[in-house]
């Protein structure tokens, strides 16, 4: 067999199991209704799933107050409340932890008194000053999307390689062509992005991934030639969370230092990004009716 009836099988295949994954896309997007809001109006986001008759969202603008900003953002980027992690760097390292309060283990201090673990005695639950601090630059937090009971309000597909411009319009484009709204922030350093897809009520964090990984093959159909090199992985990472784990976290955009160079911002189809004295107007720009 050459390479050419080779590709001619492998392409069935895909083509078949695309097939598949086209009716459970249709079982999902029963879940989901998009409306669409005018141009001209600046209202809150509606999420994926509410009905026109579901609506409670306020119009929220630059003028509005602090608080309503805040309640507008954790509208959309919830996840576990219970606890956060927070960004770190130091010895030119940097990573995330969950924000709390630890104490180091006595029986694994080292002879140099290096401590080996430790383990937390309290950990901080998300507050509206947590985020509040996270938009000013007072520090960087992320989130925890999957709940105890293994249930997310989002979904996010991370693109981070050399073509993750291209590939993450290219899936962009699949959820617009699947009835599904979608939106896409540019990462902290500029070198990658996350499309965000939000649910009007919290769905099986299995569910939402099948979702996401219905998308991505929908948008690798279109782009056998060329694939998705750029894409990483997708939040949550897991279908349940582990034993005695949060799950993987996912940064929260509109940090405050990479804001003010353009990242961490949601940004249109040429990448120009939303903006306002706050870094909010995204809200209104990314979720109208396209």
């Amino acid at each position: 067999m050459n390479s050419d009836e080779i590709l001619k099988v492998e392409l069935q295949k895909a083509n078949a199991e695309c097939e598949r994954l086209r009716a459970e896309n249709a079982k999902l997007k029963d879940q989901l209704h998009g409306s669409e809001v005018a141009p001209q109006e600046t209202h809150r986001p509606t999420r994926t799933g509410c009905h026109n008759n579901q609506s409670v969202y306020q119009p929220v603008t630059a003028s509005s107050s602090p608080e309503d900003k805040v309640a507008l953002f954790r509208s959309l980027f919830r996840g576990r409340d219970d606890i956060y992690p927070v960004r770190w760097e130091r010895n030119g390292k940097s990573g995330y932890s969950p924000a709390g309060v630890r104490e180091w283990d006595r029986s694994t201090q080292l002879a140099n008194n290096k401590k080996k673990s430790f383990h937390y005695t309290k950990l901080f639950p998300l507050t509206d000053e947590v985020i509040t601090d996270h938009l000013l630059g007072k520090h960087t937090i992320g989130i925890y999307p999957v709940l105890q009971n293994d249930i997310c309000w989002f979904v996010a597909a991370d693109f981070d390689k050399k073509s993750w411009q291209a590939d993450a319009l290219a899936f962009l484009k699949s959820c617009r062509q699947e009835g599904v709204p979608a939106s896409l922030e540019r990462s902290r350093s500029g070198e990658g992005g996350h499309v965000w897809i939000f649910f009007a009520t919290p769905i099986q964090s299995a569910l939402a991934r099948k979702l996401a990984t219905a998308l991505l093959t929908f948008t690798m159909e279109h782009r056998y030639a060329m694939g998705l090199d750029s894409y990483d992985r997708l939040f949550p990472s897991q279908d349940t969370l582990p034993k005695g784990g949060f799950g993987n976290l996912i940064a929260l955009p509109l940090q405050h230092d990479p804001r003010e160079k353009s990242n961490s911002v949601f940004v249109d189809d040429q990448f120009r990004p939303f903006h306002d004295s706050v870094g909010l107007s995204f809200f209104f720009e990314t979720f109208v009716g396209r």
